[in-house]
Parts: structure tokens; sequence; C-alpha cells
């Protein structure tokens, strides 16, 4: 069974910066690709970004390329996504996931384990 706890969310302004962390234990951290994705009010749960066990594979979604990065350290049991030019629209709960398959797949039936979620909120 695997655990995923995020943190770094919070209240920013239109065009900052934030840093997400997506902590992971009890289970072999290097094995799972590791996604994020998130939920706004009203909305169904989309996915954001995805990186294979190996971080040799990444992929976005197109609301985000080009403004966020995804990374992992295998080391550190860690995911991060690091969001750039922050737009309202990005307001959210975001969620790490993991999945055993190798592919990173976008669809949230496809993954494993989840975390709580972590509130960004960009203000206009």
């Amino acid at each position: 069974q695997v655990q995923l706890v995020e943190s770094g969310g919070g209240l920013v302004q239109a065009g900052d910066s934030l840093t997400l962390s997506c902590a992971a234990s009890g289970g072999t951290f290097s094995l799972y690709t590791m996604a994020w994705f998130r939920q706004a009010p009203g909305k169904e749960r989309e996915f954001v970004s995805g990186i294979s066990y190996s971080s040799g594979r990444t992929t976005y979604a197109d609301s985000v390329k080009g403004r966020f990065a995804i990374s992992r350290d295998n080391a550190k049991n860690t995911v991060y996504l690091i969001m750039n030019s922050l737009k309202p629209e990005d307001t959210a709960v975001y969620y790490c996931a993991a999945s055993k398959r190798t592919l990173i797949l976008r669809t949230t039936q496809s993954y494993d384990y989840w975390g709580q979620g972590t509130q960004v909120t960009v203000s206009s």
C-alpha cells in the first residue's frame, strides 16, 4: 500500500509560481508512474502531468504545457510539480497519483493510489 502526501499549495496571484511536492511511502516509489491531477469546483478531475518511473518520459495537458514542469527524485520518494505563470483558471485541488502501469495514462481509473490533495488558488 502506497501513501501519498501532497504539500506546497496556497494562495498566489496571477503570474506567480508555486511548487507542489508529493511524498510517497509504503512502497517502491521508483517502480511507479506518477502523475498530477486537479479538480476545480463543479468540474471533473483532470490530468495535468505525468512522469515515468525512470523520469525518461513526461507528458502534460495542453492547458499547462510550457508553464508547468514535473520531476521526481526517486532517492527522496518525491515527485514535484513546478507551476509557473499561474492563471486564475489553474485554481483547483491538486492531487498526486501513482500507477503500477508503465504507460503515462490520463484517466483517473489508471491510477492505483491517490493523495488527499492540496489547494491551489490563483487570484486575478
